[in-house]
């Protein structure tokens, strides 16, 4: 990790931090090229995965290392997804002694002009994990297709469920920064290998505690084809969150604490239950033999049910107040000025050495 350093020069803020940029690859000949040359010049490494291309995704990347040092190849004979590139693509950037390591696609949709949006968060210390937010700007939205309009907002309620990052909007966006201090506190191995990389890695932040912040990056919108089917996802994400969130309410609410919301849990969750069950089987019973249910039995029904999903509520609220708020990640840069953090400007950091 490198020392706090001193420069009032943006631009030499970032030539100072090792900052990595991480580009998982799956048949982007056609992209790869544009992409790493437009890679700025303050990063000092670029690991390419080809992730067993069958093009020459893999040949284009060595081409362009010949002229650039920085880029690093690595390849994958078998496919086994963006999670797995990812892995492989931390794990070299790590060896070479990054700071900051940002992920980037192959397919040109990140606008690298917005890579110092995700770095500074981190540099100054008041995040751990930064991701882009198409979500945050009107007009980026009329520009974005309604398929993943509607799917980002599904996928980024359930995500808040099995997370616990309430505050954080378009889940799916892989255009992420990360410390490598809160790289280093993962379990990589438990990430997911494919398209659910990164809603396994907010899970899995929000298992240890990382601050994650939205920064507002809108995507470019081309003639790349996505590898990922809405439908599938969509289907096969909702059983990984369900599995996912189930293990961060044991492991957060039990296994580590016994809070208002383990409580609230443990009482809601049977009573609720119990009211649905109850209900549906006496209301079942009266239409086959068609005798109306007693006052007794449907009040009992309305207020086991009424009372579990009140303390379900209860419990997202107090879910949603304990959102981590310390990062794991110490300050790089010192800031000058009295102003708060969250307000500086690039031309207001210092590095103290």
């Amino acid at each position: 990790m490198s020392p706090q350093l001193a420069v009032a020069d943006p631009d030499a803020l970032l030539e100072e931090l090792h900052i990595a940029v991480i580009i998982p690859a799956y048949e982007a000949e056609a992209t790869i090229r544009d992409v790493l040359e437009s890679v700025p010049g303050y990063v000092r490494t670029i690991v390419v995965v080809s992730d067993d291309s069958r093009d020459a995704t893999a040949s284009v990347v060595e081409d362009v290392a010949r002229g650039d040092a920085r880029v690093v190849l690595e390849v994958h004979h078998i496919n086994r997804g963006v999670g797995a590139a990812m892995r492989t693509g931390y794990r070299r950037a790590l060896a070479a002694g990054a700071d900051i390591l940002v992920k980037m696609d192959s397919d040109g949709q990140m606008d690298p002009a917005y890579l110092p949006h995700l770095i500074l968060p981190i540099a100054l210390g008041q995040a751990d994990y930064t991701k882009g937010n198409r979500f945050l700007r009107p007009q980026a939205l009329r520009r974005m297709p309604r398929a993943r309009l509607l799917g980002n907002a599904v996928l980024s309620f359930v995500t808040k469920l099995s997370s616990g990052y309430w505050h954080l909007l378009d889940p799916t966006n892989g255009y992420t920064a990360i410390s490598r201090e809160a790289l280093m506190a993962l379990d990589l191995e438990v990430v997911d290998d494919r398209f659910f990389f990164e809603s396994s890695m907010l899970i899995e932040l929000g298992m240890v505690r990382a601050v994650v912040v939205d920064v507002p990056i809108p995507s470019r919108y081309g003639s790349e084809q996505s590898h990922l089917s809405l439908t599938a996802s969509v289907l096969s994400f909702a059983l990984k969150h369900v599995r996912f969130g189930l293990r961060r309410l044991v492991y957060r609410y039990l296994l580590l604490d016994f809070s208002a919301v383990s409580l609230l849990l443990a009482v809601s969750l049977p009573l609720t239950a119990f009211g649905v069950t109850f209900g549906l089987r006496n209301w079942i019973r009266s239409s086959l033999h068609g005798t109306p249910a007693t006052a007794g039995t449907v009040m009992l029904a309305a207020f086991t049910s009424a009372g579990g999903l009140f303390g379900i509520v209860q419990a997202m609220i107090y879910d949603i107040m304990s959102t981590p708020t310390r990062p794991l990640t110490l300050p790089r840069v010192r800031v000058v000025g009295s102003q708060p953090a969250a307000a500086i400007r690039p031309d207001r950091v210092a590095r103290r050495g």
